[in-house]
């Protein structure tokens, strides 16, 4: 019988989708880390995460959903691996790669920056990161679907893991791989992350051990967001008003925008009677709304303007309560500049200064086209990465993010402090810039003393502060200081 001879333009016919493989790269490198100079692996690449399909309600073999890029780095010479601790790292968003740890605090290479964080002008360039964790601990640095080179596999929703539950999973998944394909389940294990990525380092600590069993010796938190009611502006809810008035004075103080009496005051001396201020009588004015006494009233606004350099009557205009934006855009407004929202020691400069709202946050700005280009140059030039796929350094998935709370404000602080009582083991590392208008300090001291953690857990959390902002390892003085911080942590903790 003769075969059968197929038109290839046949609309019948569906050209099969290649199967995507692991896209692995392999470098050696040395740097310059905490006084000694330290060689190194890179493996670099896409991981294809895989889940079981079903047709006709009968499973199937497992189908590629997505890819996940990671770049992990391992020291040399090490004699015995199963010791050495690993730390897992990501940023947040969401819609975050993980650039900003990576080329900021704990990869062997950092952007360069001047000492107060500025980028200034390009081109741009890598130094070697002396203040890099790799001396105490490897590091794999993972991008979450839809950020970096990660990406859903043709044919697959793209939207599916854009929600708290999913991305856990994903990430959590990638972990596991990792660990068990480089042979690390007898390491000790860290989680890292930064603003939404510490919201998924909560929720890891919980999803790891009860779905796989895989205990951590500690998370590194910085620039915290565990309840998500602490940093949301909406009529009748008081709480952030209150809780960002020690960041908004923190601001006024670093501009020079109050009495003498105020400025000679150290930083954290300041905060502590604004704190106190916060905690009894702004509170209980809030609390008591439209009850509270024009007398009373008058009294609160005066002393909010003290601390914040607002005038009493903007302060009056907004009834006691100054959202972020309005607080951004006001504070040198006389100056026709803007405050940044994530490091508010930043300037900005807006067309119309009457506005409520800035047009960009200039700490973003002022960051963004530095760790762009250097993370893109160093990919495919050192890590020898080649893909024409944009990196995407950070994209604004948070509009369309899923957070899973049903209705509810997302609040993984109890996540976290039910993954404490099951491994007391577990530290914690919580790192803050006073200078933070994303996730303020003193919201993030509030969701901690609101944990109902357990005394004899009290110990295992490592809380600390650093005159900066939401990238606080950008200013020099806070590097130096957190480096430490973060090496003394995992001695302790692995």
């Amino acid at each position: 019988m003769p075969s059968e001879k197929i038109d290839p333009a046949s609309k019948d016919i569906t050209p099969s989708k290649p199967i995507p493989t692991d896209n692995i790269v392999v470098t050696k490198h040395k740097a310059r880390i905490n006084g000694e100079t330290i060689a190194y692996t890179v493996t670099c690449g896409t991981v294809v995460l895989k889940e079981d399909a079903e047709k006709d309600g009968n499973r199937e073999a497992e189908k590629p959903r997505a890819s996940i890029f990671f770049m992990a780095y391992t020291r040399d010479a090490v004699k015995d691996v199963a010791k050495r601790p690993l730390t897992f790292s990501f940023n947040g968003g969401p819609g975050s790669s993980s650039v900003w740890l990576h080329l900021g605090v704990l990869g062997p290479k950092r952007v360069k920056l001047d000492d107060e964080g500025n980028a200034g002008p390009p081109p741009y360039q890598l130094v070697d990161n002396d203040f890099s964790l790799l001396s105490e601990t490897d590091l794999v640095f993972i991008d979450p679907v839809g950020t970096g080179y990660s990406r859903m596999v043709d044919g697959e929703s793209v939207k599916e893991f854009h929600n708290y539950k999913r991305d856990l999973e994903s990430v959590g998944e990638f972990i596991r791989l990792y660990t068990s394909r480089h042979l690390r389940w007898a390491s000790p294990k860290f989680i890292a992350g930064e603003s939404y990525g510490t919201t998924r380092a909560a929720g890891l600590s919980s999803l790891l051990q009860e779905k796989y069993g895989l205990y951590v010796n500690g998370l590194l938190l910085i620039s915290t967001a565990l309840d998500f009611s602490t940093f949301r502006f909406m009529v009748g809810h008081d709480l952030s008003h209150a809780l960002f008035l020690p960041t908004y004075a923190a601001t006024a103080w670093y501009h020079k925008k109050l009495d003498k009496s105020l400025q000679a005051k150290p930083l954290r001396a300041f905060l502590d009677e604004v704190e106190a201020f916060v905690e009894t009588e702004y509170n209980a004015a809030l609390f008591q709304g439209d009850k509270l006494p024009p007398a009373r009233r008058a009294a609160i606004a005066k002393k909010i303007s003290h601390y914040t350099g607002l005038s009493v009557a903007y302060i009056e205009q907004t009834n006691l309560r100054i959202s972020i934006h309005r607080f951004c855009k006001e504070l040198c407004r006389d100056e026709h500049r803007t405050v940044g929202r994530l490091d508010s020691r930043f300037k900005g400069i807006d067309r119309d200064a009457a506005g409520e709202n800035f047009e960009y946050d200039p700490a973003h700005s002022n960051l963004d086209g530095a760790y762009a280009a250097c993370l893109n140059d160093y990919v495919r030039r050192e890590l020898k990465f080649e893909s024409d796929t944009p990196y995407k350094i950070i994209s604004q998935l948070y509009l369309t993010w899923n957070f899973g709370a049903d209705n509810q404000h997302l609040n993984v602080a109890e996540t976290l402090r039910k993954a404490m009582n099951m491994n007391p083991h577990m530290k914690v590392y919580v790192g803050s810039g006073y200078f933070d208008l994303a996730t303020p300090h003193f919201a993030t001291d509030f969701v901690l003393n609101h944990m109902a953690l357990d005394k004899s857990l009290a110990a295992n959390l490592d809380l600390h502060y650093y005159e900066a902002g939401h990238m606080m390892y950008i200013h020099m003085p806070s590097l130096k200081a957190q480096a430490k911080h973060l090496r003394d942590f995992v001695k302790k903790a692995k």
